[in-house]
């Protein structure tokens, strides 16, 4: 239920469950939603995009651009849970979030609950929403963070409840599910995990839990005692914690510490913390932290086995205008969070582990609610402890526990034996005091909690009131050197598969590996790691022969090899080209070696299939001895066994598998039950059966898919021809030609709006639709968009030119233009082809924003005057109202030409939406026009007017959707509001708006700090206008080195970038942004030396 002010408000148990221990329902909740629009039409080839410190490619995903501005009720599906201590929401269709956890007897949100789901620009794909826990694989944010799962509830014997949901990754189509457990007699939540790598290849992951915690003045995060440095992403910078000793994220954290403010330069308190900042722990003993709110008394513990739970981080928008701005985007009036995130098999973003074919891997998280004690020092599952001396002699303890502690024993180590007993249950801590002997410290003492025999927690007041001295920081990362510059192959083959583990934006594998076996032709791992990338981008044949060289050098000695997989790569490969017999030599020898058995025995059970049902079990069984809980495996000896007539034995295995895994949808077929609704997954599971010959299997659940498919979850991928196309291949295969021919007609003329293959067997099907069909041009148009995502430019362009010369209606051709005036642009490098590619397709659909919105980006690009760039705008205004990033670019447009007034009346009227990474954008374009105001006005002699225009720009309405980074200069609008008030006669006004223009010659600039720009030339003029010329001159002299160095450094892209905004449809080339940029700051030194004699005017 909602009411008028859009608070949240839960439903009731059910009267039938009201008496249970663990109440669980579904039941939706209609929230007010802001909802996303409709997703670009046009794939999203963002192959260079920065984002979180890795790849920001959402292919085969449609790309999200705009939120709706108003919200309105929706029902969202809900799972409820409740206990006697806990009430908690799950949502299913937002990516399976926990989206409330309610301490009943705190009265007390345990996460930031968010009464409103409103997504901003943030997630990999458009929208994110903040709030209760996200779940966030195999990578960050989690790609389907705003798309629905599939759930299902299961029931334990000693009453838990466990709400699961499950879904397949967009990307690698890995299954990722995940629990929410409550139990009757505790106050834990528990994430019960299961990663299952249910692809061919090995595959990197990571996993955060990302907690929002609700904060103000009074939060603070803990994190243990021994924690002395934390991390920046991709350790890129290191510093001391809590206390910050020197800058942080440009931010000098020492000097802002004062009498008022003596905790300024610490890092755990919210309040602290002016701009956006992450952190995480480099390194400790322990397996907690969490947050307290000292007002509310009020906070949480994760808890989490350290050997798989490094991972332990806070991240802010900022306690600052600039933040405040963010969070106001994520919520209407439910304030400021910050992120408190847990990583298993990770300890930093980005930091990724592998998950080898087949192997899942299964943990669990905890989070319980604490009150009174204040942050916790020590914490379990059980329990959570905290220490403190109220005076030099008197110890404080405070306790939490997760269940009813009946006579709870506190013992006290270090002083006269102390011992006592308690009563403690979740909602009721104890905080006892102890006097302590004269003498003792806290250092002296141990705390031990204990209950019918066994420790809970304990601490040592060693770990409180720490005398060593700080250790020594960890080094920070270092970006790898140039190929040529690495010294062994070794050290090649490491830094490529470093490369690709991290799924680095900005620097392929590739060149490492090329160089490798420059240097040794036959190295065998990187022969082996090249095959592995080119097999993904269907290169079969080089990664045949890759994989022959590498097998050549492996086997000169001994026929049997340490390691199996070049021979497992290779029967991945000759599958592929049609050779199964060659395939299957190559499985049975790759599982000879332990670490590769399984996988290559489940790929040979594929290749012998429905076709030998009994030697298909026996490679199972094997299998399954490796790893019992491979989910493809156990479903294919469901299907054996019953071709074997021995359905009794394929029941109780169905029945295990189904109690290991209820969301296993394959199994879920099998056994009969009703399936997802998720069309991509459908076609997973198709695939599955067609893979071992089960062609009639697979044919019914291509029906279910193209049922599922029209009613594709908007933000999904829409498999529906894709279905089609496959459908066509398995009727082929099964010589019923006519009906495959018809299925592959009816694949050609279905709606292909966000359709975009992902997997090998996607481009496998795509491939026979167009050898076999000269006038299927969707094939081909798919086909080549595949292609341009896999880096196979060129193929790319002659499928797309194909496509076109098959023959399609204006919509799909523009869309293919368009990609080829893309591909002309990155690949041939012609600008001039490129767009003549997007004036076809802007003659095809003439309303289209998107394609006026690239094709003004490419005619920047080409050198067109800011005049003929506007007219062409402002010929079709409609189109420019449609989108935010026309708006400014017609903004700054406007302001380019002298249209100043128009371009502030277009922001000023328009609400924006920006994106995370793209901050600044309308502010500058703000910032700019109402200087252009100010100039003008001055000019013309009237300084109140220009004083007006610059304190509009000081302080921006909150429709522009952003604030003013707290690290971003002002120095050109406070020299402007100077010089106004100078003419105006103010001398006092004029010199105190100077100073502090020139207190800022460094400026925030490509998301980050930046010591000098193009605006500190205004910090220079105004220590001039102050008359301090040799300042003046200092500041001038040290900008000028700064050029210099940058001139004499290469140019290439930040290797530890988390965001290049810049780097997105259009690829630029760094050495030529850095010749530009230097020699706008040479002009920049050159007019300010010409400048500074003449620049003091009159402020008397």
């Amino acid at each position: 239920m909602l009411n008028a002010e859009s608070k949240l408000i839960l439903p009731p148990v059910p009267a039938d469950q009201a008496d249970a221990a663990v109440a669980v329902w579904s039941e939706p909740l209609v929230i007010d939603t802001y909802l996303p629009g409709e997703p670009d039409r046009y794939p999203a080839f963002l192959d260079s995009r920065v984002y979180q410190g890795s790849s920001g490619r959402v292919f085969p995903l449609p790309f999200h651009e705009r939120i709706a501005a108003e919200k309105s009720p929706h029902p969202w599906d809900a799972v409820h849970l409740e206990n006697r201590w806990l009430r908690l929401v799950v949502l299913p269709q937002l990516g399976g979030r926990l989206h409330i956890a309610y301490d009943k007897s705190a009265e007390y949100d345990v996460f930031y609950r968010n009464n409103v789901i409103k997504p901003a620009l943030v997630g990999l794909a458009g929208p994110w929403i903040s709030g209760g826990i996200e779940f966030n694989w195999p990578q960050h944010h989690r790609p389907a963070t705003f798309l629905p799962t599939d759930v299902s509830i299961e029931h334990e014997a000693d009453g838990s409840v466990t709400v699961w949901c499950s879904d397949h990754d967009p990307f690698a189509r890995m299954k990722g599910m995940h629990g929410i457990r409550l139990r009757p007699d505790s106050s834990l939540i528990e994430a019960r995990v299961r990663l299952f790598n249910r692809s061919d290849e090995t595959q990197t992951f990571l996993w955060w839990a990302n907690v929002a915690a609700a904060v103000n003045d009074d939060y603070q995060s803990f994190f243990p005692t021994d924690v002395e440095y934390v991390a920046d992403h991709a350790k890129r910078a290191v510093v001391s914690f809590p206390r910050v000793e020197g800058e942080y994220y440009g931010v000098d954290y020492p000097s802002r510490v004062d009498a008022e403010h003596p905790d300024a330069d610490r890092l755990d308190w919210y309040r602290n913390i002016p701009v956006p900042t992450s952190y995480m722990v480099t390194e400790t003993a322990d397996a907690f932290f969490g947050g307290y709110d000292h007002g509310r008394r009020a906070g949480f513990v994760h808890w989490a086995d350290r050997a798989i739970s490094p991972g332990k981080k806070q991240w802010t928008w900022g306690d600052a205008p600039f933040g405040h701005a963010w969070d106001a985007n994520l919520t209407d009036t439910d304030g400021p969070y910050v992120e408190l995130m847990a990583g298993v098999y990770t300890d930093n973003q980005p930091d990724f582990s592998f998950l080898a074919p087949g192997e899942t891997k299964a943990f669990s998280q905890y989070w319980y609610p604490i009150t009174e004690i204040g942050p916790a020092q020590q914490a379990t599952r059980d329990a959570a402890l905290r220490l403190d001396l109220v005076d030099e002699s008197v110890l404080r303890i405070g306790v939490v526990v997760t269940a009813v502690r009946t006579g709870l024993e506190i013992v006290v180590h270090g002083a006269s034996p102390d011992r006592s007993l308690h009563d403690a249950e979740p909602g009721s801590p104890v905080v006892v005091d102890r006097e302590l002997p004269p003498g003792v410290r806290l250092a002296d003492l141990v705390v031990e909690v204990r209950h019918g025999g066994r420790l809970l927690v304990a601490l040592r007041g060693s770990a409180v009131d720490r005398a060593e001295p700080r250790g020594e920081a960890p080094a920070p990362a270092v970006a790898p050197p140039a190929p040529a510059e690495v010294g062994t192959t070794e050290e090649l083959f490491l830094i490529g598969q470093y490369l690709q583990q991290y799924r680095h934006a900005t620097r392929s594998p590739e060149p490492y590996w090329e160089e490798a076996l420059r240097r040794d032709p036959s190295d065998v791992r990187s022969n082996v790691a090249l095959a592995a990338h080119r097999h993904s981008a269907a290169r079969y044949d080089e990664a045949r022969a890759l994989l022959t060289t590498a097998l050549q050098r492996q086997l000169a000695w001994a026929p049997n090899p340490a390691d199996g997989e070049a021979l497992f790569r290779l029967g991945l490969a000759l599958r592929r080209l049609g050779r199964a017999p060659e395939a299957s030599e190559a499985f049975a020898k790759a599982a000879w070696n332990a670490a590769w058995s399984g996988p290559a025995s489940l790929a040979l059970a594929r290749l012998v299939g429905a076709a030998d049902a009994a030697r298909t079990e026996e490679l199972l069984r094997t299998v399954l001895r490796h790893d019992a809980e491979n989910l493809q495996a156990r479903d294919l000896l469901v299907l054996a066994l019953r071709a074997l007539g021995r359905s009794d034995e394929a029941g109780r295995l169905l029945a295990e598998t189904l109690a290991l895994d209820p969301l296993d949808q394959w199994a879920r077929h099998l056994a009969g039950e009703s399936m997802t609704a998720d069309a991509p997954t459908l076609l997973d599971i198709a695939l599955e059966y067609a893979s071992a010959g089960w062609d009639e299997e697979a044919l019914e659940v291509l029906d279910r898919a193209e049922s599922a498919a029209a009613a594709t979850a908007p933000g999904q991928v829409n498999v529906g021809p894709l279905v089609g196309y496959h459908r066509a291949s398995l009727l082929a295969r099964s010589g019923r030609a006519s009906e495959a021919r018809e299925a592959r007609a009816r694949a050609s003329r279905s709606d292909a709006t966000h359709c975009l293959p992902s997997r090998l067997d996607d481009v496998a099907v795509l491939e026979e639709a167009a050898r076999l069909d000269p006038r299927d041009g969707l094939a081909r148009s798919l086909l080549g968009s595949w292609l341009y995502d896999r880096g196979r430019g060129g193929e790319a362009m002659e499928a797309w030119r194909s496509a076109l010369d098959a023959g399609l209606d204006d919509s799909r051709a523009a869309l293919v233009e368009r990609n080829l005036g893309v591909a002309s642009y990155n690949v041939l490098h012609d600008a001039d082809l490129a767009a003549r590619y997007y004036a076809s397709a802007r003659t095809r659909l003439p309303d289209d924003a998107r394609l006026l919105f690239e094709a003004d980006q490419l005619a920047e690009r080409r050198g067109e005057s800011p005049a003929a760039r506007l007219a062409t705008l402002e010929a079709r205004p409609a189109l420019v109202e449609e989108r935010d990033d026309l708006s400014v670019v017609s903004a700054r447009l406007l302001t380019a030409v002298g249209r100043h007034g128009e371009a502030l009346r277009a922001l000023a009227s328009r609400r924006f939406q920006p994106w995370e990474g793209g901050e600044g954008e309308v502010l500058g374009a703000w910032d700019d026009a109402s200087l252009a105001a100010a100039r003008h006005a001055l000019a013309s002699g009237d300084p109140d007017t220009a004083r007006s225009a610059v304190l509009a720009a000081l302080t921006p309405p909150s429709t522009l959707g952003e604030a003013r980074h707290t690290l971003a200069t002002t120095a050109e609008l406070h020299l402007a509001l100077g010089d106004a008030l100078a003419a105006h006669g103010d001398s006092e006004g004029a010199r105190a708006a100077w100073r502090e223009s020139s207190r800022a010659t460094g400026d925030f600039a490509g998301m980050a700090a930046q010591p000098f720009t193009e605006r500190s030339a205004a910090a220079i003029l105004a220590l001039a206008r102050l008359g301090d010329a040799r300042a003046a001159g200092e500041v001038l002299d040290r900008f000028e080195a700064y050029v210099d160095d940058l001139a004499a450094a290469p140019g290439e892209v930040d290797y530890f970038a988390t965001s290049l905004p810049a780097m997105l449809l259009f690829h630029t080339d760094p050495q030529l942004l850095r010749d530009e940029e230097v020699a706008r700051l040479r002009r920049v030194v050159a007019e300010l030396r010409a400048a500074l004699p003449a620049a003091v005017p009159d402020a008397s």
